[in-house]
């Protein structure tokens, strides 16, 4: 579901650029948990929250509403990985973020799939 997203600063996919990995998403169909790992391409990306954002719309707009889904930095490839998944674990921000509504063009045009 994920490997599609569009990198919002480079023409290619977070699965192209390697931010998101097969290894790191992680699914319990009995527990209704999905998490997702990512790894921003550089340690001061300014668009992890962006991106983080677009991995769990992507998933809440896919999934059963039964499904938790958490998405997170991997441990130590971001400088404010602690911030940043503060931010994308608390509900009330993540429907702040996307009632914005330039956010939410940018969240969906990483979410449309390039041909």
């Amino acid at each position: 579901m994920v490997r599609w997203i569009n990198d919002p600063e480079h023409p290619l996919t977070l699965e192209e650029l390697r931010v998101v990995e097969e290894i790191n998403c992680h699914i319990n169909d009995d527990e209704n948990e999905v998490k997702i790992e990512f790894t921003p391409t550089i340690p001061h990306c300014s668009m992890a929250t962006l991106i983080g954002l677009s991995l769990k719309v992507k998933l809440l707009r896919s999934l059963p509403e039964r499904f938790k889904v958490d998405v997170f930095i991997s441990p130590g490839t971001h400088i404010s990985e602690e911030a940043v998944n503060k931010q994308l674990a608390d509900k009330e921000r993540v429907a702040a973020a996307l009632e914005n509504s330039h956010l939410l063009e940018v969240v969906n045009q990483c979410l449309t799939i390039k041909s």
